[in-house]
């Protein structure tokens, strides 16, 4: 990671900011794309680094990208699909993203074979590649390990299978819609997430030609096509970016319009944040957060899948919650290793400590596995600046939301990984008033 920016805290951020498309839905409607004998279009596309890196692995494997990226229109041709020439390029680009794991079901199904690279990503907790390989062994895929990464081939096709997930998870329920939509069969997907960014994926699914049922137990059919065509889609607004600006308004005491957030996906996060003492006003084009004045309020709360609270709205609250008056406890119950960013926030004045039991809720799968996955978090304490190095993506935009509550001018390091899912931050900081500039 690299880049440093120098924060002048204490001022409010006030004005008007836009999210685009969510960062956890474009990067697999992309690869979605892979699947189709035809173009695809996607609008409302923000200009981030993940784009980047899923349009340029695309092309490693002959895949036409056309990036409007004033208007947010992506245009994506498969065309005649081959394996990279340079398979360490391919390595190079995954440095920065977990996502080419997804490549391998529709590149099974259009090629027979698929070459994975060594997985790179945010490291805030375990996201083990071996169920998603399991999943595409079960479906048919043969596994060859090679230098830099793995070799897929499925000589005879991918055929359906039941998949029970024993959570959850994210990835794998993308990973067994990507692999099972042309499968041979149906599949039952059970236990799988059904969060807005995966029916979001399914819809696009749908456009293309699949046949998807998701029913109200967390059981998606998939029946098997022979051919899938292009899709012309509009992507979900980023409810996590709107949260985290939601986020900041409150801890600066300032009043922001984030235009296109939606109210839909982001129910949980208003619950929260109106129970903390935030306010907020919704209109047609998008929702008004601010600080109405007066003592925040502590609470307990925990994340969860959806339509439970959130994890990547986790990091951002609890730096608001150092400006609540009590003791405030949160229970991280979907990666285990996501309280690291509040060393920081301990060294900026905060008063938070992390434990390994199950805190404010139910028991979770890491209350026994001595993860540091609660917080307790004593305010209101006035934040100090500090120097700060980024851990991660949703960690080092909580960073600079600490680094502009602060009084004092704080030095924050490693903000280039924040382009991976935050569009123009920098100029949406500059438009709000933020005392912010990048360092050499």
């Amino acid at each position: 990671m690299s880049g440093k920016l120098r924060v002048v805290g204490g001022t409010p951020l006030t004005g008007e900011i836009t999210v685009r498309g969510a960062k956890n839905f474009v990067s697999k409607a992309m690869v979605a794309s892979l699947l189709a004998s035809d173009t695809s279009v996607l609008r409302n596309v923000p200009l981030i680094r993940d784009v980047d890196v899923v349009s340029d692995l695309l092309r490693l494997h002959g895949v036409e990208v056309n990036y409007d990226q004033e208007a947010g229109i992506l245009g994506i041709t498969p065309g005649e699909l081959h394996l990279p020439d340079d398979p360490m390029e391919m390595d190079r680009l995954a440095g920065s993203s977990r996502i080419p794991i997804l490549f391998a079901g529709p590149l099974l199904h259009k090629m027979g074979e698929a070459f994975i690279p060594d997985l790179g990503g945010c490291h805030i907790g375990d996201r083990p590649v071996d169920f998603h390989m399991q999943i595409l062994q079960d479906f048919g895929a043969k596994r060859l390990q090679e230098p830099g990464g793995m070799h897929l081939v499925a000589e005879n096709g991918l055929k359906a299978k039941p998949v029970h997930l024993p959570y959850p998870s994210v990835g794998a329920t993308e990973q067994t819609l990507l692999t099972a939509v042309m499968a041979n069969g149906i599949t039952e997907l059970t236990n799988a997430a059904i969060e807005p960014e995966i029916m979001d994926l399914i819809a696009v699914l749908q456009k293309m030609g699949a046949i998807i049922s998701v029913d109200t137990d967390r059981t998606i059919r998939i029946e098997g096509v022979d051919q899938l065509y292009g899709y012309s889609h509009t992507s979900m607004p980023d409810r996590i970016e709107a949260g985290s600006w939601a986020c900041a308004a409150l801890a600066t005491h300032g009043d922001v319009y984030v235009r296109g957030a939606e109210q839909d996906s982001m129910m949980s996060f208003l619950n929260v944040f109106r129970k903390v003492g935030g306010a907020f006003e919704i209109d047609d084009n998008g929702i008004r957060f601010w600080h109405p004045g007066g003592d925040l309020s502590s609470l307990s709360i925990q994340t969860d899948v959806h339509p439970g609270f959130m994890t990547d709205w986790q990091q951002p609250l609890v730096v608001a919650l150092t400006q609540a008056n009590g003791i405030s406890i949160v229970h991280e119950t979907v990666y285990e290793n996501r309280f690291g960013f509040t060393d920081a926030l301990v060294e900026m004045g905060a008063h938070i400590q992390t434990y390994r039991e199950c805190l404010g809720g139910l028991p979770c799968r890491f209350g026994q596995r001595n993860f540091y996955h609660s917080a307790v978090i004593q305010g209101p304490t006035p934040l100090v600046a500090a120097d700060i190095e980024v851990p991660d993506l949703r960690g080092g935009f909580s960073h600079l939301i600490a680094a502009l509550a602060a009084q004092g001018t704080s030095m924050v390091s490693g903000i280039d990984i924040i382009d991976r899912g935050y569009e123009h931050f920098m100029q949406k900081l500059q438009s709000l008033g933020a005392h912010v500039e990048k360092v050499e």
